[in-house]
């Protein structure tokens, strides 16, 4: 069988996969939000600070919050301006590594789903656990930041 007709049975397996099991539709929704995610930090510059979504807590308050300047961050980032990123919010990197991860993990976890079948019940466990704590661990501050201003 050659290559393309490999890719293009896989893809038809996918789509019909798709269309019967929940996980893989999940999976699919996670990913075209992080995709999203990603755009949107490509498409809006930290240069002209355009950004459409604006910080509801300091546009109330006058004070930056914990996440004040994610966005700003996760365009420096896209750009490979790191230090720059992290100027904006300390913990930016953290968190778009644990979103690009997620990425991988979403297609990753999608393939074995397919590939696999006799192992699906206990893929799906492998990816809830490390998900949580790969959430846990990326978001500590976040949460430790929320339960002391509480």
């Amino acid at each position: 069988m050659t290559p393309s007709k490999r890719i293009n049975n896989f893809f038809r397996q996918y789509v019909a996969s798709l269309r019967r099991e929940q996980y893989l539709k999940i999976n699919l929704v996670f990913a075209g939000v992080i995709v999203l995610v990603i755009a949107y930090s490509g498409i809006f510059s930290p240069d002209t600070n355009n950004y459409p979504v604006v910080c509801i807590h300091q546009k109330l308050t006058g004070q930056p919050c914990f996440s004040c300047g994610l966005s700003h961050s996760f365009s420096l980032i896209v750009r490979g301006r790191l230090a720059e990123a992290y100027e904006w919010n300390k913990f930016g990197l953290q968190v778009f590594l644990f979103f690009f991860f997620q990425l991988i993990l979403r297609i990753a976890f999608s393939l074995f789903f397919i590939k696999y079948p006799d192992n699906r019940r206990q893929l799906i466990w492998t990816d809830i656990i490390g998900s949580v704590l790969l959430f846990l661990i990326t978001f500590f501050p976040f949460l430790k930041n929320l339960v002391v201003s509480l």
